[in-house]
């Protein structure tokens, strides 16, 4: 099993930055961890992904997702925030072990947080 636990979700004004932090635990040994966010009467979509070797992709170039292996936690740098970026965030998990494909499709995860809410008022 593998349990997250999403942080660092707050009120802020356009402009601003925000560093999202997910703890994990349990078995995530050589899977793949993503960032996905659910705005409000819209689909949920994922914004980063980190495969099992370490490599990084994200939607935006204001998406910075990175691993600290020593707390075991995925972090979601946020900078230059605006309105769109609303939204409940999640960090998930992947089904498999050694993801080394980029898909950002939420089928391909198994394990999601609860989620954090980050709100931008301009």
């Amino acid at each position: 099993q593998v349990q997250l636990v999403e942080s660092g979700g707050g009120s802020v004004q356009a402009g601003g930055s925000l560093n999202l932090s997910c703890a994990a635990s349990g078995d995530t040994d050589r899977r793949a961890m993503g960032w996905f966010r659910q705005a409000p009467g819209k689909e949920r979509e994922g914004v980063a992904e980190m495969l099992s070797d370490g490599r990084t992709s994200s939607v935006k170039g204001r998406f910075t997702i990175s691993f600290d292996n020593a707390k075991n936690t995925l972090y979601l740098q946020i900078n230059n925030l605006n309105a769109e970026d609303t939204a409940m965030y999640y960090c998930a998990v992947s089904i498999v072990r050694r993801k080394w494909w980029f898909s950002l499709r939420e089928a391909d995860f198994g394990y999601w947080g609860q989620g954090t809410q980050v709100t931008v008022s301009s």
